[in-house]
């Protein structure tokens, strides 16, 4: 049995008032056996928890009690900048400590405000992840925030795009940044500052390393000129395309921004039939054609010829498979 979870529960009493069994047990993640049995140590422990029969019945403080056992600890003082945050806490190993902080806050106002804060709560939800992948499997991702908050190396297997695709690293971890639902960790390894996405990580071993972050480092900072440099990098070239006004309508749902910017800033119009011409950045002409192709027959490449000769073999190898030639 945990003490720490029997103080949640002295505060989610103390918090929320009336409870039913089933509603505690949710909140705390437990069963609703298990809730049974700590509110019953918590009576044997002379906490005053009384007991309403009936279908609006539950249970509560008596009135008046109220516990100053409101202290954080350090596990629940680093999990505050999460309180909102319920999956990404989850996903780094906090979950519990971001239930018993939000509820020791919540302890601590007064009734008008708890009620403003639940109310609050109640319209919100942070759901991180983008649409039509499923999350990724991160299980090292607590391990790396002790690493962070500790200063201590990390010995990592790491598995990346390029050969050799398995490396091992020993990596000094600067910071955690969630993006679109994915986590990546900002770290020096040899002699630069590297990003590695946390789900590529296939081992990884804290060592006895203790190192410091250099003074100044600012992780904000860092991912948004990471982020630049990525752009950069990213896109190598350009292609000539003309667009139906279909395709213009689904050019957001089908490619990245990028490309949604640069049609809009570049286009012109060919023919009377609502056809634009407009120039788009590329990453390689393989990635440019599988992701062109996403819009069928409402976009034709001009330019280059590379380009337009791999849209139109593709077209002609699915043209074969399909018995029209």
């Amino acid at each position: 049995m945990s003490a720490g979870r029997l103080l949640s529960l002295l505060l989610l009493l103390q918090s929320r008032g009336r409870m039913p069994a089933r509603g505690i047990a949710d909140e705390l993640g437990v069963s609703v056996r298990t809730a049974y049995r700590d509110l019953a140590r918590l009576q044997a422990a002379g906490v005053p928890v009384l007991a309403e029969p009936g279908r609006a019945g539950g249970y509560q403080l008596l009135d008046g009690y109220r516990t100053r056992l409101t202290g954080m600890s350090e596990g629940e003082a680093r999990a505050l900048v999460f309180a909102g945050l319920p999956g990404p806490a989850a996903d780094l190993g906090l979950a519990a400590e971001v239930t018993a902080a939000r509820l020791k806050l919540l302890t601590a106002l007064p009734a008008r405000l708890r009620d403003e804060a639940a109310r609050t709560a109640a319209v919100f939800h942070l759901d991180a992840p983008g649409w039509y992948r499923e999350p990724e499997q991160t299980p090292y991702l607590p391990l790396f925030v002790d690493a962070v908050l500790t200063r201590r190396a990390v010995d990592v297997r790491y598995r990346r795009w390029r050969a050799p695709q398995e490396v091992h690293r020993r990596l000094r971890p600067y910071g955690l940044v969630l993006k679109s639902g994915i986590w990546y960790l900002v770290a020096a390894a040899e002699s630069r500052i590297a990003t590695y996405r946390a789900a590529q990580v296939l081992d990884a071993v804290v060592s006895d390393e203790r190192f410091d972050r250099p003074q100044g480092f600012d992780l904000g900072a860092y991912w948004t000129s990471y982020l630049d440099d990525f752009q950069t990098r990213r896109y190598t070239g350009t292609a000539t395309i003309r667009l139906s006004p279909r395709g213009r309508r689904r050019l957001p749902d089908n490619l990245p921004p990028e490309v949604v910017r640069a049609v809009d800033s570049t286009a012109t119009a060919v023919g009377g039939d609502g056809w634009v011409e407009a120039v788009i950045p590329t990453e390689s002409t393989d990635h440019a054609c599988g992701e062109l192709l996403r819009l069928g027959i409402d976009v034709e490449v001009v330019a280059p010829a590379e380009l337009r000769q791999a849209m139109a073999a593709t077209v002609g190898v699915l043209a074969r498979a399909y018995g029209l030639h």
